[in-house]
């Protein structure tokens, strides 16, 4: 069934949560929004998670949502509220964990969306799912834990390429470079998460949570390293005039001021083919 307090918020977004044996389920359901997290979603969230840790009849989490897209990160009206106590951004990239998180990703996850699926310890995607950091177009950057965590999951210069560019990381160059697990078609994903989530509790519950402690352990350094430097850069953008003009440009639904014309690019291009000048 789902758990009514983490259905408080409406009509903005809503977090739904059920226990199918073993198993807690919890999916971000605002599709007409993207699953955008607002506030109300931040509160379920943490509940949900708070939930899944205190109880000793859950062993493992699905993470999920409806509609055609995973999660696009913040509502930017709303924003996503403030970070909770336990949880920090959405009320889950932070915290720490006993039991394992599969995400299970049937569409495209961007922004905050893929750091919510970076925070997993697992992943399922479909073959249209795609992932995407697209930040720095708006003069800001991936500040709920992309900047450490995606070059830790990925091949450093792919997660180089996907901040600086944009550029989106398909689900099956994503499972061929190891950050996705299964790879399945569209519709088969929450089958294919549930099936793993069972498979990832075969293991000792003491020994399944001592793997992720341990593992905590052995992360902790560079996450709080990562998590400082990503603090510092933010508080720089925040005052700065491309922060500005990369949110009012996305506002006005125009390119921002340093994006260089078609025309431009092509000239640069064409100068690139030319032999060095006196040669």
């Amino acid at each position: 069934m789902t758990d009514p307090r983490a259905e408080e918020g409406r009509p903005g977004g809503v977090v739904h949560v059920r226990a199918v044996g073993p198993v807690l389920q919890i999916t971000l359901d605002r599709p007409h929004k993207r699953n955008a997290v607002d506030p109300a979603m931040t509160v379920g969230l943490e509940a949900a998670f708070t939930r899944l840790e205190a109880d000793p009849g859950l062993r493992v989490c699905v993470l999920a949502a409806t509609g055609d897209y995973f999660c696009a990160g913040s509502d930017l009206v709303l924003g996503a509220g403030p970070h909770t106590a336990d949880g920090g951004q959405y009320g889950m990239i932070r915290r720490s964990r006993t039991k394992p998180l599969v995400a299970a990703v049937d569409g495209p996850a961007l922004g905050g969306g893929f750091e919510m699926v970076l925070a997993a310890d697992l992943v399922v995607a479909s073959r249209n799912a795609w992932f995407a950091l697209p930040e720095g177009a708006r003069g800001r950057l991936p500040g709920a834990g992309g900047l450490l965590r995606a070059p830790a999951r990925l091949p450093r210069n792919v997660a180089v390429e996907m901040m600086l560019t944009g550029a989106r990381l398909d689900a099956a160059r994503a499972y061929d470079l190891g950050l996705v697990n299964r790879l399945v078609e569209s519709g088969a994903v929450l089958r294919a998460a549930f099936e793993l989530a069972l498979d990832a509790i075969t293991s000792a519950p003491e020994s399944v949570a001592q793997i992720l402690r341990g593992l905590e352990r052995i992360e902790e350094p560079g996450e709080q390293l990562g998590w400082g430097a990503t603090a510092e850069a933010m508080d720089v953008l925040r005052g700065s005039s491309d922060h500005t003009e990369g949110t009012a440009a996305f506002v006005e639904r125009r390119p921002p001021l340093w994006v260089l014309s078609a025309a431009q690019r092509a000239a640069i291009a064409r100068a690139a083919t030319l032999p060095p000048a006196g040669s």
